[in-house]
C-alpha cells in the first residue's frame, strides 16, 4: 500500500453465517486499519432442472442477493467506516476476484450458502485463494481459538 492510500477491503457476503463472520472480520480489519470496506455480493441463476427458464425465479436470485447485501450493509452501519456495496449477477468466485482488483485484502467465509457442510473450505473460498492478485483471508465460523 502506498503512502496516503486507503487500505481497500474486499468482502464476498451471500447472507451465511460464514460470510458475516467474514464481513464483522473485514470490518474490524479496517477499523484498525483506517481502511475502507467493499461488501461484494453475487449471484448465479442456475439453468438445470425445473428452474431453467423461468423469469420470476430468476429475480428471485436477485432479490435474494440484494437482500443479503442490504442486511450487511445494516450490519456496517455506525462503525464509522466507509463502506460501499455491489450486487452482481455472475459465479461469485469470478465476481470476487474481479471486485478484488487493486485491492489490498479479500476476505471471504470458509463456505457459504452453496457449500456442503463440513467442507473446511468451499470452492469459492479456494478459489479465492489460488486465484486473487492480493491477499486472501478466509474466515471459519465455529473455529475459536482466541486469536486472530
Amino acid at each position: 500500500m502506498a503512502a496516503g492510500t486507503v487500505f481497500r477491503i474486499v468482502v464476498g457476503v451471500d447472507g451465511s453465517d460464514s460470510s458475516l463472520a467474514a464481513l464483522d472480520w473485514a470490518l474490524e480489519e479496517a477499523r484498525l486499519r483506517t481502511g475502507e470496506v467493499h461488501v461484494v455480493t453475487a449471484w448465479h441463476y442456475p439453468v438445470i432442472g425445473d428452474a431453467a427458464g423461468k423469469a420470476e425465479d430468476h429475480d428471485s436470485f436477485g432479490d435474494n442477493a440484494r437482500r443479503a447485501n442490504a442486511g450487511a450493509l445494516r450490519r456496517a452501519t455506525g462503525t464509522g467506516l466507509a463502506v460501499t456495496a455491489e450486487v452482481t449477477e455472475g459465479h461469485s468466485a469470478d465476481v470476487l476476484a474481479k471486485a478484488a482488483a487493486g485491492a489490498d485484502l479479500l476476505v471471504v467465509g470458509s463456505h457459504g450458502h452453496g457449500g456442503f457442510a463440513g467442507m473446511l473450505l468451499g470452492s469459492v473460498s479456494s478459489h479465492a485463494v489460488h486465484h486473487a492478485h492480493c491477499p486472501v483471508v478466509v474466515v471459519r465460523t465455529g473455529a475459536d481459538t482466541g486469536q486472530r
